[in-house]
């Protein structure tokens, strides 16, 4: 969930708000223009979510079965997306739809010819309802084979209200404003950010947020294809920017020996548990997931975000992450698969996921109405208003041996980093060779 994340009453809601349903009952669902050309077919789907996530997509996947009478199958592969459905397409046995949750792994399955290009009616729609970076980030040489149907706002800093409040201090609009805002937060009893140093792939947020609004857009996208190196003197800047919070002791959790045994989850429990220890913790939008889930936080009222504030006069970044639809050649059902990818391109399917909560998508005609809460409205409103300056994580557009990989690459270096700040330069170097070796395997 964290990486890349009911009642018959609540399915009914959901489904009576994606079809305009007038009634719900034992019965089939009644959906508008749904003509059941599909009936007797079934879609499998492969993807990495399981728990509430999982749930809440079986919805989506309930309404298209309401709308075209296709039976669908949802297959969890776990966060190996890629060995998983490679191990099922050489078995004969492929899914017909793929959720990819890196554009790497798009760019692979791209690559080895598994992916058949999206129609021209779901072309038609993403063309229309999403900004183009969308289209671009889903595109391999120019054709378009993914479809971004969940997104995160990764440019979030999510903080205790009763902290801040406590300690007299307002959301700040700038990076420097931000580490004085929690010497101030410290000052007042709590530590001002816990860091998830355990788990590297919230190191390379961090540094992907200083880097995009410090460096701009232009040396980002250079740079998460290895068309700039690592030595660059503007990496080199960002690590310096980012070390000034990673020394220094007043401002994480438990110093830096803390930070690096605390995972995700952890980091979040430090913040909006039973008992707090930091006032903030960076990460996406799906922080709240966890801060209401897990420790019955109020959104909204016991825990609110900020966005991730601009670095030495830049634009305020907006990275973001997500989770693309494919269509597999291979797939028994292909043609079924492509219908999905259809609905699954509309406003009407993620406004079903958008009501269940849990949920961003980038369609710009979805109604923010459809978004249970009014926090989760602003970060929606905040990723579609982005529009094109939105970047996508930059280490998940790297090869998984960079970017993506626990105790290697990208993940490891950073850890070094948290643990020993000193040598922005020489962590500078290190990441450009362990770099320079991924981008040419």
């Amino acid at each position: 969930m964290m990486r890349r994340s009911t009642t018959l009453l609540t399915t009914c809601t959901a489904l009576t708000l994606a079809l305009g349903a007038t009634a719900c009952g034992g019965g089939p669902v009644s959906a508008g223009g749904g003509d059941k050309s599909l009936s007797g077919q079934t879609v499998t789907v492969a993807g990495v979510w399981s728990g509430s996530e999982q749930k809440n997509f079986q919805k989506v996947l309930d309404a298209f079965t309401a709308k075209t009478g296709a039976k669908t199958q949802f297959v969890s592969t776990g966060d190996n997306v890629s060995t998983v459905v490679g191990s099922k397409i050489e078995g004969g046995n492929a899914p017909d739809v793929v959720m990819v949750p890196q554009v790497g792994v798009l760019d692979q399955f791209a690559k080895k010819g598994w992916l058949k290009p999206l129609s021209p009616t779901a072309q038609q729609t993403i063309t229309a309802d999403y900004a183009p970076v969308w289209k671009k980030y889903g595109s391999v040489d120019g054709t378009l084979y993914g479809l971004y149907f969940k997104a995160a706002h990764k440019s979030t800093v999510w903080y205790s209200p009763a902290a801040l409040t406590q300690a007299g201090v307002k959301p700040p609009k700038t990076y420097d404003e931000m580490l004085k805002a929690g010497h101030t937060v410290s000052d007042s009893g709590l530590a001002a950010f816990a860091v998830a140093g355990e788990d590297g792939w919230t190191l390379t947020d961090w540094f992907e947020n200083i880097y995009l609004s410090q460096a701009g857009p232009e040396k980002y996208d250079a740079l998460a294809v290895h068309k700039l190196k690592w030595t660059d003197p503007s990496v080199v800047k960002a690590l310096t920017t980012l070390g000034k919070l990673f020394k220094d002791k007043q401002l994480l959790a438990g110093g830096q020996k803390e930070a690096l045994n605390t995972d995700f989850p952890g980091s979040v429990e430090k913040v909006f548990g039973p008992k707090p220890e930091a006032g903030m913790v960076y990460e996406g939008d799906f922080v709240a997931g966890v801060a209401h889930d897990q420790f019955g936080k109020t959104i909204g009222k016991d825990a609110n975000f900020f966005p991730f504030p601009a670095v030495d006069g830049g634009t305020a970044p907006v990275v973001s992450g997500g989770d693309a639809a494919v269509v597999l050649k291979d797939g028994k059902n292909a043609t079924a698969g492509m219908k999905l990818l259809e609905y699954l391109a509309t406003p009407e399917a993620a406004a079903v996921w958008a009501k269940a909560g849990g949920f961003l998508s980038p369609d710009k005609k979805l109604d923010l109405a459809s978004y249970s809460d009014d926090v989760t409205r602003a970060t929606a409103k905040s990723l579609v208003g982005a529009g094109d300056s939105v970047r996508f994580d930059m280490s998940d557009q790297a090869p998984a041996a960079f970017g993506g990989t626990k105790g290697a690459g990208e993940w490891k270096l950073l850890q070094d980093f948290l643990r020993d700040p000193s040598d922005p330069k020489g962590t500078a170097a290190q990441l450009e060779s362990a770099a320079a070796k991924a981008y040419q395997g």
